[in-house]
């Protein structure tokens, strides 16, 4: 997706192309791209027998959705489940979580 985003509308070499090394297989690109069309994050153009891929869901919709996913998913549909996991793992300091806080705040004055 990050490809598509930065780059635009492209081939499957294109997409290989712009990919970093170590580079996986066509296939296995060309299965990733039709399990994000049928998802609808991907559109496809056919020329002939080339097919161009363009992202169809921007990079701010797509992080939303797949985050309520897997909050849906493995946190019981509780955003608090994440902080409080994150916090755990310290993966989120005590002045990452203020500011947080301070977000939050600031939001709801809006």
């Amino acid at each position: 997706m990050h490809i598509l985003w930065d780059n635009g509308p492209q081939f499957l070499r294109e997409l290989l192309d712009n990919m970093p090394v170590p580079k996986p297989h066509q296939n296995t690109v060309a299965t990733i791209l039709k399990i994000l069309t049928e998802k609808e994050f991907v559109t496809v153009n056919v020329f002939g027998r080339q097919h161009q891929y363009t992202a169809a869901i921007t990079k701010e919709d797509y992080s939303k959705k797949t985050m309520k996913q897997m909050v849906k998913g493995y946190f019981e549909g509780s955003f608090s489940n994440v902080v409080s996991f994150m916090v755990k793992e310290n993966n989120l300091s005590i002045e990452e979580l203020e500011a947080l806080l301070e977000q939050i705040k600031n939001q709801q004055k809006k």
